[in-house]
């Protein structure tokens, strides 16, 4: 039986589990709601322990009651001695209909809900009256009852709603319930149940790694997924407070967070009932991430425990033996562990690390051996450094943090010491801690370290400068890549292509060194060895754009681009992609910067490198828009949203801010790009600035504001005149629309003049695709025609399909005008058509308002179609129309291929399609343009 569920984090830290699937469940509700619908009437009770997932289903339950009203109430501990309090609550919105009711029926109702004096009502009549009550009520449209924990809910209401439920005919009417445990409320004994179980592993393991942002062990992911029996609230809340380290193969402290103070005090008390030696068996178990019951026995018998002691604890229920050693609870591991000594649990590690097979698993043996030092140790010290790079592989740089801090806490010798902090602070600032690397850096840099080290040390110190306030890292940069000039020549040209880099997003205006500042620094960095690496040939390729051109840059960037694709390890790409993304755009080279980005956001997750995966994300984000593929960028953007609170990282909505403009989502556009804006300043980061502005002025245009386009588009270059990239010149498109539109085109030929040359230079489809639509807007006649279909036909090929389908607009607008409206409607109708497929909805409102004009109605269906499809199956359809297969699809979204295969009969069916083929041709728009760009690469 297939049950997935999701964690969707909010933005104030807390989340909800969202369901996914649980497809059996979901045919019992679906059921009942057609049942509903087609005028029967239906009980059901809903009933799992706490945590299972019953108020999720609840919520879908609610979701999927289209054509129907709802009413929904919960019950209140604190309100169960009140009678009919529930009841009150779940029908209040109804009770106008009660005038509708028979006499003694509005009086049992009016008295019992305190409307009005009088006796007592009997509670019979009162069941009848609420009978009655939602049979009136179900004459407009079906009702849905949905009452959830009725275990606290009052009797007088739950035995009402018993009344109604045993009763219910063909009102349209359907009384939902849910409960811990149906013994819990007897009285619906006998009514239809769904039983809410845990989840099956393979889901359970989805939803732990749904809910998770580190990278985790394959060994303490199930251990964690046994002992919790699938419950999918238990999963989330312990995911949410387990630390990097104990995710990571375990190679973190145990966790002594307090808990709760109930289940702690509860947990205690059992503990302090078993004998001493079942307790430290309980603790071995405990200091044991994977609980393999061989390795826990024979450190136990290190200890002297004996078997009763064990077979205590398996009497007392707190743990099981199975491929592992379960406890009951995952909350009572931590308690077990926190209730014990410091002498304790290092006695525990001690006999752990000794019965640890030191050639089959060296980096838990060395571990362990850490755990148990109670003072400086270099051999323990040593074998932590040496398995550095096999944690890393296994728990990504959280583990491998992890471990190199350990090692530096155990170091005595000074300089062995500073070293390995530096070590340990350099990987702890790519897993997203800037706080923790920074005090680390403190730590490193307390004892003797070498000119070199000195250097590395600055240059961390500027890589989380850069994090806080962008425009205070380019100085860090340069000023750690002189350090470095004479001791490592590699390392100091790097550094200065990092200060270039920032220097290009940084907003120099608050007293920041400029990016010509910078690129005259970097120009005099030391040469580069022969032959050059990718590396080299950016940073020279980079300089030679700022100083000399365009025209003299390029050539390098793409050499640059092309060996960063092809000749370079996984470790160096991870490293550099967050700079070969933008230098992708730069040379508007579509498909090298689509490769780049997907291939960014997949190392940066495997690897857990926090620190770049937001940028990895946003990177993506604006490929996913260019593409039209809208429905792919929200969902990155949720995911963004959730990676930087689980990094408790400053909000970065830039691309959010852009995909609502797309979406036409005006309200919610104005709400990012005002976030965005304040976090851009406060950062000092101009790139994040200009993306806003440029939201700002493409939300404008779609919605016919030309004046407030110009003056946002206008208001970036004279804010931040420096070039920033694809934004920039992206914000300059837009400008030449609107003060064409505006009819002030002579406020856009600057901007015409600059879209030109950058263009020229790079000579991509792209590129001369944006450039001919910008100067068909400022041209008449013949030469305005070829430069339209000169647009269209390059924009095609490159794959931007959100700018091919502008291009259909403008070039739709100049017919109409032309009074060619036949040939008008042709375009306009393609732009209607790819607007609404890809959900850029105030867009397609005005190309739909041109095509009227034209006099051709929009087909307004095709966009109601498309809407249809939920986010997760408009995923699905991108990666089928990728060409990937179900199983492929599942591994890519985290789901099970049976849960693909569900979404597609769901998208078979909205769609009214039968086949896989029919599905990449059709997109609710036509041929799909990025399926051919995919396919050709």
């Amino acid at each position: 039986m297939l049950r997935l569920f999701s964690w969707h984090a909010q933005a104030d830290g807390s989340g909800c589990l969202v369901v996914l699937d649980r497809r059996s469940e979901r045919r019992v509700l679906h059921e009942l709601l057609d049942a509903v619908r087609s005028g029967e009437s239906r009980a059901l009770v809903v009933h799992g322990q706490l945590g299972v997932g019953k108020t999720v289903l609840l919520d879908h339950l609610v979701d999927q009651a289209w054509g129907c009203r709802v009413e929904r109430v919960s019950g209140v501990q604190a309100e169960m001695e009140l009678a009919f309090a529930g009841l009150r609550q779940l029908c209040e919105s109804m009770l106008s209909g009660v005038e509708r009711l028979p006499g003694p029926h509005q009086e049992a109702l009016s008295t019992a809900f305190g409307l009005c004096g009088g006796q007592p009502p009997d509670r019979f009549r009162v069941g009848l009256a609420v009978l009655d009550l939602f049979a009136e009520v179900a004459r407009e449209r079906p009702l849905v009852c949905v009452v959830d924990d009725v275990q606290w809910l009052d009797t007088a209401s739950v035995q009402a709603l018993t009344f109604v439920a045993r009763r219910l005919g063909v009102e349209s009417v359907a009384v939902v319930v849910a409960v811990r445990e149906s013994a819990d409320v007897p009285e619906f004994a006998g009514l239809p149940e769904l039983a809410v179980t845990g989840l099956p592993d393979e889901e359970a393991r989805a939803l732990l790694s749904s809910a998770l942002v580190w990278p985790v062990d394959e060994q303490v992911r199930d251990r964690i997924v046994a002992e919790t029996r699938g419950n999918p609230l238990a999963l989330v809340e312990l995911s949410r407070g387990l630390a990097q380290g104990e995710l990571a193969g375990g190679f973190g402290p145990v966790s002594t967070a307090a808990l709760p103070s109930r289940i702690e005090a509860g947990f205690r008390r059992q503990l302090r009932q078993l004998g001493a030696d079942t307790q430290r068996y309980l603790l071995v178990a405990s200091a044991e991430p994977p609980g393999e019951p061989l390795l826990v026995w024979r450190a136990a018998q290190r200890l002297q425990i004996g078997m009763a002691a064990k077979a205590a604890a398996i009497r007392a229920g707190l743990v099981e033996i199975r491929e592992q050693v379960l406890f009951r609870h995952p909350l009572e591991r931590w308690a077990v562990y926190q209730a014990a000594s410091a002498e304790d649990r290092r006695n525990a590690h001690r006999v752990l690390a000794e019965v640890t097979d030191a050639e089959a698993d060296p980096d838990r043996r060395a571990w362990h051996a850490a755990q148990a030092a109670a003072e400086p140790d270099e051999d323990v010290a040593a074998d932590l450094e040496r398995s550095v790079g096999r944690a890393r592989e296994r728990g990504g740089l959280a583990a491998a943090a992890a471990f190199l801090e350990r090692a530096a806490e155990l170091t005595s010798e000074p300089a062995r010491r500073a070293g390995r902090a530096l070590a340990a602070a350099q990987a702890k600032q790519q897993a997203g801690l800037p706080s923790a690397a920074l005090g680390l850096v403190s730590v490193a840099e307390a004892g003797p370290l070498t000119p070199l080290q000195l250097a590395q040390a600055d240059l961390l110190h500027a890589r989380i400068a850069f994090t806080v306030r962008c425009s205070d890292a380019p100085p860090l940069f340069l000023e750690a890549a002189g350090e470095l000039r004479s001791s490592d020549v590699r390392l100091s040209r790097e550094t200065c292509l990092e200060a270039l880099s920032t220097a290009m997003v940084a907003d120099p205006t608050g007293g920041g060194t400029s990016l010509q500042d910078v690129t005259e620094a970097a120009r005099s960095a030391p040469p580069a060895e022969t032959p050059p690496r990718p590396v080299d040939l950016l940073l020279d390729g980079l300089v030679a754009r700022f100083t000399d051109g365009y025209a003299a840059g390029m050539p390098l960037i793409r050499d640059a681009l092309r060996a960063l694709r092809e000749h370079i390890c996984a470790q160096d790409a991870l490293r550099w992609h967050w700079l070969a993304c933008p230098s992708a755009s730069l040379a508007w080279d579509f498909e090298i910067w689509d490769v780049f980005t997907a291939d960014f956001v997949q190392l940066a997750r495997e690897a857990g490198a926090l620190a770049v995966l937001t940028e990895a994300m946003s990177s993506r984000i604006l490929v996913h828009t260019l593409a039209g593929e809208l429905e792919a960028a929200a969902s990155l953007c949720s995911e963004l949203e959730s990676v930087t609170e689980a990094t408790a990282g400053p909000p970065v909505p830039y691309a959010a801010s852009l995909v609502a403009a797309w979406r036409g989502r005006e309200e919610e556009a104005r709400r990012l790009t005002e976030i965005a804006t304040a976090e851009g300043r406060r950062r000092g980061y101009a790139l994040g600035l200009t993306i806003t502005g440029w939201a700002k002025a493409l939300l404008s245009n779609s919605l016919g504001q030309y004046d407030d386009a110009l003056a946002a588009a206008r208001e970036i270059g004279e804010q931040h005149p420096e070039e920033l990239g694809m934004p920039t010149w992206a914000a300059e498109v837009e400008l030449i629309e609107a003060a064409t539109r505006s009819g002030k085109p002579e406020q856009a030929i600057a901007s015409l003049e600059r879209i030109t040359e950058t263009t020229g230079a790079c000579g991509t489809d792209w590129g001369l695709g944006m450039a001919a639509r910008s100067r068909a807007l400022m041209i008449d006649g013949p030469a305005a025609e070829d430069a339209y279909c000169e647009a269209i036909d390059r924009l095609a090929r490159a794959g931007v399909r959100s700018e091919l389908a502008r291009a259909h607009l403008v070039y739709g607008e100049w017919l109409r005008r032309e009074q060619r409206r036949t040939d008008a409607r042709r375009h306009l109708r393609t732009a209607y058509e790819m607007f609404a497929a890809m959900g850029a909805e105030a867009f397609a409102r005005r190309a739909a308002r041109e095509l009227e004009a034209s006099g051709e109605p929009a087909p307004r269906q095709a966009a109601e179609t498309t809407s249809e499809l939920t986010a997760q199956e408009m995923q699905v359809v991108r990666l089928v129309r990728e060409g990937l297969t179900n199983s492929e699809i599942a591994a890519r979204l985290f789901l099970s291929p049976r849960t693909i295969e569900w979404h597609m009969t769901n998208i078979f069916g909205k769609l009214q399609i039968t086949s896989r083929r029919q599905l990449r041709r059709s997109s609710s728009g036509g041929v799909d343009p990025m399926a051919h760009r995919r396919s050709s690469r």
